[in-house]
């Protein structure tokens, strides 16, 4: 991912996004889908300038990932790059996305994290809580929290923790002898079903077919904006 040098965030800026993002987690649930899927979908975000977003959403059958719907929005960002903040760049564009679908998905997994977010508001919760629907968050990459690396063999999992003991996640090796994934519940989700979708979702990559394809779809998409 794209993330430009940018001078200090504005300490106003940090408060009042601080605050909004305290005042959505009061919206969380986390809870197991009241259904198995029908539909899931996986959404990316990228930046192919400091100040444009290409968003992806893919809508699959589950538990068979036949490929249903693919599109894309693409629009100028005005919030700089503020760690532990990148929602609020990426979820504008994302909620453009999702309105444009004619498969509304039954459950969301984004390319990003869900509750494992120093205040518990990742972008998968974030989107989670704005939309309403059920998400869940599988990253490349840990934000917080500690874990003990899994098992070198695919389907190997260890908790993740914040400091107080709390599990806020699961590290998953998804493939033999690659670097591992991060994989928490965003909203209506809980870290069981996160995981339950993650394993069902795995076809021999280390990105499970959601995100796996939603990044596909951006490296072609972006080709028709150059």
């Amino acid at each position: 991912m794209y993330r430009p040098y940018h001078p200090p965030a504005d300490p106003l800026v940090v408060r009042d996004l601080t605050q909004q993002q305290n005042d959505l987690r009061q919206r969380v649930q986390l809870m197991p889908l009241p259904a198995a899927p029908r539909l899931i979908a996986g959404c990316d975000s990228s930046f192919p300038t400091p100040d444009t977003i290409l968003s992806v959403f893919v809508v699959l059958t589950f538990p068979e990932l036949q490929l249903v719907e693919k599109i894309y929005h693409h629009d100028t960002v005005t919030l700089p790059y503020v760690p532990g903040f990148l929602a609020f760049r990426e979820a504008p564009n994302l909620l453009r996305v999702y309105e444009k679908l004619q498969h509304k998905p039954d459950v969301i997994m984004v390319d990003g994290h869900g509750i494992a977010h120093p205040r518990r508001m990742g972008i998968a919760t974030q989107l989670g809580v704005l939309l309403d629907v059920p998400t869940f968050g599988v990253a490349k990459q840990k934000l917080t929290g500690n874990y003990e690396e899994p098992g070198l063999e695919k389907g190997s999992i260890t908790p993740l923790t914040d400091k107080s003991g709390e599990l806020i996640g699961q590290v998953l090796r998804s493939k033999d002898k690659i670097k591992p994934l991060f994989v928490s519940p965003g909203h209506r989700c809980d870290q069981a079903t996160a995981m339950q979708l993650t394993l069902a979702c795995l076809r021999g990559y280390k990105l499970p077919e959601p995100t796996r394809l939603a990044d596909y779809w951006a490296e072609q998409f972006k080709k028709e904006i150059r």
